[in-house]
């Protein structure tokens, strides 16, 4: 089956290709972002990018992972990734990432409310969350524009690089998305 591709505004969600691993490798090998991602090392490691780009048809046909390269529609630009992750209860968990030059322009918000989208309209689920480090506001602000509720904080919940950290629980269900749909 084929990964699908979502268009907002001023974005193109799309599958990604190992052409995509350079400027993702790049990007990705900030520490701002890998500090503020669950799983992302720093350094990035060389042909990293490349092996997780190979699995993502895999993690699509078994209904693990659904994985965007967001681009940037006029230009053609690659600015970060965004998961969706089917989870049992039908809930689904979204994640990203956007490259350090390309914060504070609304990217993040608008890959995330068509990710919020799908999440509701294709995969069938009930409800969205994301998480996010406490010492990362910017993403809590990023969940509160795309209507989601801050749920509360879980203390410790994930550890990264040692060192153990409170993260803030967002959620958004479908008759809040609906809700909003309608105004």
């Amino acid at each position: 089956m084929n990964r699908p591709t979502l268009q907002t505004p001023r974005l193109t969600l799309r599958p990604m290709t190992l052409a995509d691993a350079p400027e993702l490798h790049r990007l990705v090998n900030d520490v701002e972002i890998a500090r503020n991602t669950a799983t992302i090392p720093h350094p990035y490691p060389e042909g990293m990018a490349e092996e997780w780009i190979a699995g993502h048809q895999e993690k699509f046909d078994k209904n693990i992972e659904v994985v965007f390269g967001i681009e940037r529609r006029e230009d053609g630009a690659f600015l970060g990734v965004i998961g969706i992750l089917p989870e049992p209860h039908d809930m689904a968990e979204f994640g990203y990432w956007i490259g350090q030059e390309y914060w504070n322009r609304g990217y993040a918000t608008e890959a995330a409310v068509a990710v919020i989208d799908y999440g509701f309209r294709i995969l069938g689920v009930n409800r969205v969350e994301a998480l996010h480090f406490t010492r990362n506001p910017s993403s809590g602000r990023v969940m509160e524009k795309c209507g989601m509720h801050c749920e509360g904080t879980l203390r410790q919940a994930r550890k990264k690089w040692d060192e153990y950290l409170d993260v803030k629980v967002y959620s958004i269900i479908r008759s809040d998305w609906q809700a909003q749909r309608a105004t």
